[in-house]
């Protein structure tokens, strides 16, 4: 009896003990899983916070791409803005040339042309009167001083006085190289006052009034890129075939920019043709220069348009 009771005894210390060492590794076992749960929401609070930063930086990121391709187009604009100045500057000096040469030649064949002015009477040459002379002389001397002013008045930006200039030289005139220079110049002045329709009508007429003008090949040109500004591409093409056509412009720097022009339009008509993606026509919107524009000419108010069309020299 005293046996079995010392075995009870015992057993019952081996289950307390068992039981307390139990409870021991269930408490190891909570604190290990408290301290791995907070190990857990220590690293997705660090992942949270590295995710926000990254989104902070590829925010970031956009906004400065964003800038760029604007500070890009406005430099795109700016380099197109600078493009057009230049080219306006560029015609502007070409003109000045142009002019210095044309007095040049008109003050070098001024003598020739009164000395060699003879009529024939009865077979033999006789001098024509200086009265005649001295007239047709102080008339052209005239209208050389008229365009030249209406030239310094074009570069100075008053296109309305140059305008008036330049039609008074060629009602005087009528024909003639002063003449034929006067209806170009009046067409400029139209273009930079907004009068487009009107300069066409002017380039038009002058190119028919002196087929073989040294302003004719010019003029032509003018009138196909003003078309291909209004995205009339029919007309466009009309005047560079004109100009390809037209021999007294096959030396002309007009004839290879006519030809490398059309041809860039027929490659473009066959991409479309073929259903291959071109860009399509913007029409150009054009801006007054900010001086009076001139009293609107109507055709029969046209110089060109008269019926006794001047004749080239």
């Amino acid at each position: 009896m005293k046996r079995i009771l010392i075995t009870a005894g015992f057993a019952a210390m081996i289950l307390t003990g068992c039981s307390q060492m139990t409870v021991l590794r269930t408490q190891e076992m909570k604190a290990v899983g408290s301290e791995v749960e907070m190990r857990l929401d220590s690293v997705a609070a660090q992942l949270a916070q590295q995710n926000d930063s990254l989104r902070a930086e590829l925010d970031s990121t956009k906004a400065l791409l964003e800038a760029s391709s604007l500070a890009q187009k406005r430099m795109q604009a700016e380099i197109t803005m600078l493009s057009r100045r230049v080219s306006d500057e560029s015609e502007r000096n070409d003109s000045r040339q142009e002019e210095i040469i044309y007095r040049l030649d008109m003050l070098l064949g001024k003598s020739d042309k009164i000395l060699a002015k003879k009529v024939v009477v009865s077979g033999a040459p006789a001098p024509v009167s200086m009265d005649s002379l001295e007239r047709e002389a102080e008339k052209l001397v005239e209208a050389e001083a008229m365009f030249n002013t209406a030239r310094s008045d074009y570069h100075r930006g008053e296109f309305k006085l140059a305008y008036n200039g330049f039609k008074q030289v060629y009602e005087q005139m009528k024909q003639g190289e002063l003449a034929e220079n006067s209806l170009y110049w009046m067409a400029l002045c139209l273009i930079d006052v907004n009068q487009v329709d009107k300069a066409k009508k002017v380039f038009a007429r002058m190119s028919e009034a002196f087929p073989d003008g040294v302003k004719t090949c010019p003029a032509l040109f003018k009138l196909s890129n003003l078309y291909g500004e209004d995205c009339d591409i029919d007309m466009q093409k009309q005047y560079l075939q004109k100009i390809l056509s037209t021999k007294s412009c096959e030396k002309s720097a007009e004839f290879e920019q006519a030809a490398e022009r059309l041809q860039e339009i027929l490659e473009k008509e066959d991409k479309k043709a073929a259903g291959e993606p071109v860009d399509a026509c913007v029409p150009v919107v054009r801006e007054a220069a900010p001086a009076p524009a001139p009293a609107p000419v109507s055709e029969t108010e046209t110089p060109a348009a008269e019926t006794s069309a001047p004749v080239a020299p």
